[in-house]
């Protein structure tokens, strides 16, 4: 990349409107995630850009108020195996900081029962996600509350946090399944089971 390149890039961009200029090149606006897995850019530095817990995108200090733009943005993330987050072209790939997971699932639908069921999700950009083999569900210790957080993997090395309503469907439709010889609380989707907690632990916490 030449220099001239790496001054007008994502690194240089001194508002949201010109990173909208300069991804919606490459990232095939409207049209899904775009091919990030392909893409072997050199690193540009880190970008003032953070997704933060509850899903909100800021930019430079400032939250990115426009649904567009942050669909547009959130269709070249990639999570690399040194575990940090990029926005990632066919020219370059900026840092930027996330402080949970890269999306909320903010809405599910329950389809079919039994083995046949399946879990379907949408994140706060749009991803509608069905849980399964290709996209499990994973439970997480919540050491303040003591509780747990659900993820859903949706692409790459993305996951979206479950939001709280949604988490609380979940807790509605779980059962109690023999899981190597142990009793415990699991959920089904196309499927796979999702052990969330032993049923122990569970009337425990109910208790």
């Amino acid at each position: 990349m030449t220099d001239a390149q790496k001054t007008a890039g994502l690194a240089a961009a001194t508002d949201s409107t010109g990173l909208e200029a300069l991804i919606s090149r490459a990232a095939r606006a409207g049209k899904g995630a775009a091919p990030v897995d392909k893409w072997n850019p050199d690193f540009c530095g880190d970008l003032d850009m953070e997704i933060k817990a509850d899903g909100t995108w800021f930019y430079m200090g400032t939250p990115i108020g426009r649904m567009p733009l942050v669909q547009l943005f959130s269709s070249v993330l990639r999570k690399d195996e040194d575990g940090n987050t990029y926005l990632v072209t066919p020219v370059e790939k900026v840092g930027i900081r996330v402080e949970d997971a890269h999306f909320l699932a903010v809405e599910m639908d329950v389809s079919g029962s039994g083995e046949g069921q399946v879990l379907t999700f949408r994140t706060n950009v749009g991803d509608v996600v069905e849980a399964g083999a290709e996209h499990p569900l994973r439970f997480v210790d919540e050491d303040e509350t003591g509780g747990l957080k659900p993820y859903l993997h949706v692409r790459g090395r993305l996951e979206a946090l479950v939001a709280r309503p949604v988490m609380y469907q979940l807790a509605e439709i779980g059962e109690e399944i023999d899981v190597d010889g142990r009793a415990m609380f699991c959920l089904r989707s196309k499927g796979e089971i999702f052990p969330v907690m032993p049923i122990a632990e569970l009337n425990r916490l109910a208790g």
